[in-house]
């Protein structure tokens, strides 16, 4: 028997245990902008990721290593002042949580409270443990990561699939229950084996969000300039484009190039 589906006027950590429990994936969507996460919202995605990747879609670096704790802070806050419904999720970058606890709730709470964020995201299990406990102890909401992790990129040495080995696999259902009992709200998996996707979510009572982690988890989550097809230089198998905006937002530019230089634009309608 279907559950009917239920209403949310603003998504809470609360709101994605219930969808959880009620059957109904979870939509997440990155936004860095007032303009996107306007948009984002207003689509009705259920989670809005103010991601680090922004270090590599907004700011051409190679890494998401480079971005900083006032940059996240920044795309955090053009994001919030957007939003009406969404749930805001803001990771925390490289090196602010790593290796000091006191650094990461110190980390956490500027997010908290310069950008208005509802959460953060850390990357990693028990080696970031206290990190994450210390955070839950200020009252602010902690989404884990697991699988590929980014930020650890220079230690993996490869962005290929995670706990392909039944060593690391073990290592990741360790780690992911290990994040429901801290206190973490919701998990990622990111690249790892669908069957494992599957295993993971149906053992956590915390809803699982993956990203090429297959459809046997609780929702998903991509890069908004991947889906659109805004980047073209990165295609993983994992990626569903919905456009084509590269190539529709180059003809326009080349039209509007031509109509300047053509002298067509403006046109009479379009003078004061």
């Amino acid at each position: 028997m279907s559950t009917a589906k239920k209403e949310y006027k603003r998504i809470t950590t609360k709101s994605l245990v219930e969808m959880k429990r009620n059957g109904e994936k979870i939509a997440m969507l990155t936004a860095y902008d007032y303009t996107m996460a306007k948009i984002v919202d207003h689509a009705g995605v259920d989670i809005i990721l103010v991601g680090d990747s922004a270090s590599n879609v907004m700011a051409g670096h190679e890494t998401t290593l480079p971005i900083t704790l006032d940059q996240m802070i920044y795309h955090a806050s053009s994001v919030v002042r957007a939003i009406e419904r969404s749930l805001v999720v803001v990771d925390l970058p490289f090196g602010t949580y790593q290796g000091n606890s006191r650094n990461a709730l110190d980390s956490a709470i500027r997010i908290m409270k310069e950008s208005g964020a509802h959460s953060v995201k850390l990357e990693g299990g028990k080696e970031i443990a206290e990190s994450i406990s210390r955070i839950l102890t200020a009252g602010i909401p902690v989404m884990g990561h697991l699988g590929l992790t980014p930020q650890s990129i220079y230690k993996f040495g490869t962005y290929t699939v995670r706990a392909k080995e039944e060593d690391e696999a073990e290592k990741l259902k360790e780690d992911a229950k290990m994040l429901e009992e801290l206190g973490c709200f919701a998990l990622v998996l990111e690249k790892v084996p669908a069957k494992l996707g599957e295993e993971v979510a149906k053992e956590l009572t915390i809803p699982v969000i993956g990203i090429g982690a297959g459809g046997g988890v609780d929702g998903q989550v991509l890069v908004t300039h991947d889906m659109l097809g805004m980047t073209h230089e990165f295609s993983p198998r994992f990626l569903r484009r919905y456009l084509d905006l590269y190539t529709e937002m180059n003809n326009a530019f080349q039209q509007y190039i031509k109509d300047v230089k053509s002298k067509d634009f403006p046109s009479d309608d379009e003078q004061y």
